[in-house]
């Protein structure tokens, strides 16, 4: 089946992502064509699925470790399963296309542990992940081979496991003259630097600390889980910065830390933001003002990164922003603002014609490609993996 694929000039596939956020799940129907360094990807169409609020409370429960039960994970693992599956024949029918021609499914699955630093504990540097949203349910219930799990390859080479689409981004947004920054601004914040004319080992990327995560936190506690994110940067617009509190938020021994580096819910989750809310209790803030200084908080992470691990070797030119952070105008005056005294514009996916939202699923859709082409789908340079892995594992619908 993988030999047939890759011998087509083109492909279907289906790339589906649930983010640290878990706003719902991401779908993109795209066509792929061509091989190599060089593909083409064109997508056809895309929605979000948003999960019933229950549902979503138990994924968040399984981010504390006391909570995650093996019944519990396990579990889920399936329900979310038959989510994916779900999305994946949505979007497939909203294109209008018949599902017997889509190639292939390409699942990122929910992310509930990530722990990318190696434990030498027992004599091995073990590092572990744990994404949920069974590859098997999905490739059962859509009748079409799905190809998921990709993170734990890349570990078992050395890697962290992530960042995983600045490989896709190297393929798509190279540029022979600029260097250009893309950031990922979901849940957590992460940065592919793209230098001019640079060979793939050249890339590097990393997390710069919390995106969306904590501003989503305190509107959640300010409306009593009503509203899950600061629409149009309204809160932080009304807001005032706390300098204090901003300043020791700074202080996180994250953003000093060496590359290549991640991170997500286990450092910047619920402890971290509950810290954040009983600050503002002893101090008299507003939710408003907890809101504008969080917002505060992701732009000065990444203009801080940039000033930290980019600017000492290259300038420039440009950061296209993606991901839930974008449509936030008063996050992105913000980037703006502390950018501009380097020269580098801020733009949007959606500045060059192109979609924020479905930027991650067409990733995934693009890394399954290249797995079932038989093809590497990971950058060491950026994982610090000690090779390029082949990530994903094959789920084959039973015979119909």
């Amino acid at each position: 089946m993988i030999k047939q694929v890759a011998n087509k000039p083109w492909r279907l596939a289906v790339g589906l992502m649930s983010g640290t956020s878990v706003d719902g799940i991401d779908a993109a129907l795209v066509e792929l064509e061509g091989l190599g360094a060089d593909p083409k990807v064109r997508l056809l169409a895309f929605r979000n699925m948003p999960y019933p609020p229950a549902v979503r409370e138990k994924i968040f429960a399984l981010f504390r470790p006391e909570n995650a039960t093996v019944d519990k994970v396990g579990y889920m693992n399936f329900l979310l399963g038959e989510y994916f599956a779900e999305a994946a024949l949505a979007v497939i029918q909203e294109a209008g296309v018949d599902k017997s021609t889509v190639d292939f499914i390409a699942s990122h699955g929910q992310t509930i542990w990530h722990a990318p630093q190696a434990d030498c504990s027992d004599g091995y540097p073990i590092r572990c992940t744990v994404q949920i949203g069974e590859g098997a349910v999905i490739a059962e219930r859509t009748g079409i081979p799905t190809v998921s799990d990709f993170r734990v390859a890349d570990m078992a080479a050395g890697g962290q496991g992530a960042p995983l689409v600045p490989f896709t981004e190297y393929l798509l947004y190279r540029r022979k003259e600029e260097t250009i920054l893309l950031q990922n601004i979901g849940g957590i914040g992460n940065m592919t630097v793209l230098p001019a004319g640079a060979p793939p080992e050249a890339v590097f990327a990393f997390d710069t600390g919390p995106g969306n995560m904590i501003i989503d936190a305190v509107i959640s506690a300010a409306t009593g889980g009503a509203e899950g994110f600061d629409r149009d940067g309204a809160a932080a617009a009304r807001g005032t910065v706390c300098r204090a509190l901003l300043e020791e938020l700074q202080k996180d021994p994250y953003y000093t830390q060496l590359l290549p580096k991640t991170t997500g819910r286990e450092r910047f989750g619920q402890q971290y933001t509950a810290r954040l809310l009983n600050y503002g209790k002893e101090h008299g803030l507003s939710f408003d003002d907890l809101a504008a200084t969080a917002t505060e908080l992701t732009a000065w992470s990444i203009a801080d990164a940039y000033e930290r691990y980019v600017l000492p070797r290259y300038q420039a030119a440009e950061l296209i922003a993606g991901g839930g952070g974008s449509y936030n105008p008063t996050l992105m005056a913000a980037l703006g603002r502390r950018l501009a005294p380097h020269g580098v514009q801020v733009r949007t996916q959606e500045d060059l014609g192109l979609s924020s939202d479905a930027k991650e699923a067409v990733a995934f859709a693009l890394m399954g490609d290249r797995f079932m082409t038989g093809q590497p789908n990971a950058l060491p340079s950026v994982t610090g993996a000690k090779r390029a892995a082949i990530m994903g594992k094959l789920s084959l619908p039973s015979p119909r």
